[in-house]
């Protein structure tokens, strides 16, 4: 078993606990490999290992690993990072789902963009949960008018919220953060029948996003290991 087979293991009966813990199944749970930086033969191995959905970070990146695994035709690839207007078409044309929607803009222009013949591109609400000036995302006040013009959108089909809390290392104090998303998912849910998708809690913080309903968990250095950078 090599490292990555084993670290997927792991994850998974995290995962499995968690859920357990708090009256869910694991099978409401989405593991999402954050695959950015990592080279295709990491990938691979994940997909070796039963692995089917991936997140990538940076546009042009994501797009040559999309392409060099063309031929896996089950895998599902998520953009899960920030997204400048120059950069969109590629996103529009080859992903799956984006999380990181907090601009109409960029809104307006995947639902352009996107290919009349493939399904519409599945989006979530990017949310500023922790209120941070430097992070992306809107406000939570600001979801239901935001939310209406996203439904609106031919091409795109509103999934649920995504939120990357503030780093805090105490279980209570992540719990606080994640029910506020929780919440405000349950309250999209009862505006729009095919929004079910929270995506939150990551190495750190997923037993807690667990606990608060999470059915999306965005993984990547417990699964490939401390992330390696060009210098």
């Amino acid at each position: 078993m090599n490292n990555i087979e084993q670290n997927l293991h792991d994850v998974r009966n995290r995962i499995t606990v968690a859920a357990q813990k708090c009256g869910r199944t694991s099978e409401e749970i989405t593991l999402l490999a954050v695959s950015k930086t990592r080279p295709a033969e990491d990938i691979a191995k994940a997909i070796a290992s039963g692995q089917r959905e991936f997140g990538e970070n940076y546009v042009q990146e994501g797009v040559d690993k999309i392409q060099h695994f063309i031929n896996h035709d089950d895998l599902v690839w998520h953009f899960i990072g920030p997204l400048q207007s120059n950069k969109s078409r590629l996103v529009a044309e080859n992903f799956d789902w984006c999380h990181t929607i907090d601009r109409l803009k960029i809104a307006q222009r995947l639902n352009e963009q996107r290919p009349e013949q493939i399904a519409p591109l599945n989006v979530l609400i990017q949310i500023n949960i922790s209120g941070e000036e430097s992070k992306s995302g809107i406000l939570l006040e600001e979801l239901t008018e935001f939310a209406t013009t996203i439904n609106a959108m031919p091409n795109l089909v509103l999934r649920g919220l995504m939120a990357i809390p503030a780093p805090e290392s105490d279980f209570e104090r992540q719990i606080a953060v994640f029910r506020q998303m929780e919440q405000a998912l349950i309250e999209l849910k009862t505006q729009y029948s095919q929004v079910d998708t929270l995506s939150m809690g990551m190495t750190n913080d997923m037993e807690a996003a667990i606990t608060c309903g999470s059915t999306l968990v965005r993984i990547g250095t417990a699964i490939f290991g401390a992330r390696k950078y060009d210098t």
